[in-house]
């Protein structure tokens, strides 16, 4: 071990004092550098790899879309698109739990865009939040589309279970009034809903069981950090929501729900109530939106991902404000890899063909992905500690073995082109200065990101330990609306 590790330690260095258990201290620093950096190379490499061939996949179909299909028939609008053969009634659900600072402008400005459509809005509440109460039934006294459903148990359960809730109250209206809905339509009580957005899931249900649009968080604002963690959430969608769920579609994968903008057709989600007596969702998942647009994949629904503009160019797109402080975005994203990547492999497994197996891996690959940025970070701390010791000791370190020099300008070369590719999917979305703050944005988003997955381990193995998850929001905000376009 000497020789390999300590070789660099000069005959100087020795009589200045360093002793046997110096030397040792440094060896086994320089053994745990090493170490920890190969497992790190080695898992980004395999990271990046899957990241490169969804990007070539992207890049090749819209290239033979665009000499193919747009060079010769023009992009669909809302401004061109027909009406539905079979025009229906949608629900749409919006369950709350302590939002009445929310609620009652994001109400006001879905009656105000929609404003003539055929849909009736269910709020779910909870008998201990007498604000959302107050608001929400005040809007439902003067407006007939509003309904409010208030849970016999009291707040907060899951958001799952507040699903189910207005999933019985849908049934008591259709019962009431004679009638089915077309479609069940999932909102947030923060959502800046699309005045298109009815329309279009009503054509579009025609043909596709789920249909998901784009979701936009808005920037964000206050100080630099607020502003990072917010638009950290821009850069992610941007991409997302351009490629990955583009991608998914185009390889015949399940869709999943994210919650908001997405619709369900109104028969296929009621098959997935077979064995649940209270609703459609299960009310033990914190992901229960994306746990039900893959189980709708699993019975052969079809699911599509719609990116479509307005009349004057504007995306149909749900948006809004995401956490802007660390504790609030770690807390979210832990909920999602508890659903998604860690119960979500007991509680789905693995289904469909090859494509579908790619796309629930690179799920599920969250908490994997949080370790191996946490090496990552571990080892060039490590590496600063080693030039360090190295810059007062005259330490040199033995040079890389040959593999990890290699796997060293593998995964630089996949970073930067990573770190492009996000500019570029967040300055056509936001803008290039956007775009360019992107860059440095990663490394808030690798920290939150191992934060996440440190809490969501922990939850998640408390839980298997028998004390329940619940529903544990974030604080929402609603915008000041200059128009009501």
């Amino acid at each position: 071990m000497e020789n390999t590790f300590l070789h660099g330690i000069t005959p100087s260095h020795k009589n200045k004092g360093v002793d046997i258990l110096g030397e040792a201290l440094v060896a086994m620093l320089a053994i745990a550098h090493r170490e920890i950096l190969l497992f790190a190379v080695a898992g980004l490499l395999m990271g990046g790899i899957d990241d490169l061939l969804i990007d070539i996949l992207f890049l090749c179909r819209r290239l033979w879309r665009n000499l193919t299909i747009y060079s010769r028939h023009p992009r669909m609008t809302t401004a061109t698109l027909p009406r539905s053969a079979a025009p229906g009634p949608i629900a749409v659900f919006v369950p709350a739990w302590d939002e009445g600072r929310v609620i009652g402008p994001m109400i006001g400005n879905a009656l105000r865009r929609w404003q003539d459509a055929d849909y009736r809005i269910f709020v779910g509440a909870y008998p201990n939040d007498l604000t959302t109460i107050d608001v929400v039934s005040g809007i439902a006294a003067r407006e007939p589309r509003v309904m409010l459903a208030i849970n016999s148990r009291p707040g907060p359960t899951t958001k799952a279970d507040c699903l189910n809730l207005l999933w019985r109250a849908m049934e008591a209206e259709e019962r009431k009034g004679g009638f089915r809905f077309k479609a069940v339509l999932l909102h947030d009580a923060e959502d800046v809903v699309h005045r298109d957005e009815i329309r279009l899931f009503d054509f579009m249900m025609d043909r596709f069981d789920l249909v998901q649009l784009p979701v936009l968080p808005l920037p964000g604002k206050g100080g630099w950090l607020a502003r990072a963690v917010a638009n950290h959430y821009c850069d992610e969608f941007a991409e997302s929501h351009a490629k990955f769920l583009t991608m998914r579609e185009a390889l015949g994968a399940s869709i999943p729900s994210a919650g908001v903008a997405c619709a369900f057709e109104r028969q296929m989600l009621g098959r997935l109530t077979e064995d649940r007596a209270e609703g459609p969702f299960d009310p033990d998942s914190l992901t229960e939106d994306y746990e039900a647009g893959l189980r709708v994949g699993e019975m052969g629904g079809r699911g599509i991902f719609v990116r479509m503009r307005d009349e004057k160019g504007a995306l149909v797109a749900t948006r809004e404000y995401f956490p802007d402080t660390l504790d609030a975005a770690i807390r979210q994203k832990a909920r999602w890899i508890i659903g998604i990547s860690l119960a979500g492999w007991d509680r789905l497994g693995w289904h469909g063909g090859a494509s579908e197996w790619w796309m629930r891996i690179r799920d599920r690959r969250a908490a994997l992905a949080a370790l191996v940025l946490f090496a990552a970070y571990l080892s060039l701390l490590l590496w600063a500690a080693l030039l360090v010791i190295g810059f007062f000791f005259a330490y040199t370190p033995p040079p890389y073995p040959r593999i990890i020099h290699a796997l060293l300008l593998l995964n630089g070369g996949l970073m930067i082109w990573r770190a492009i590719l996000r500019a570029i999917f967040a300055a056509h979305g936001y803008g290039w200065r956007h775009g360019v703050a992107s860059i440095p944005r990663i490394c808030i988003a690798n920290l939150i990101a191992i934060m996440a997955a440190r809490r969501a381990i922990f939850l998640y193995v408390r839980s298997l330990l028998g004390r329940p998850l619940t529903w544990d929001k974030t604080e929402h905000r609603f915008p000041e609306l200059r128009s009501q376009e």
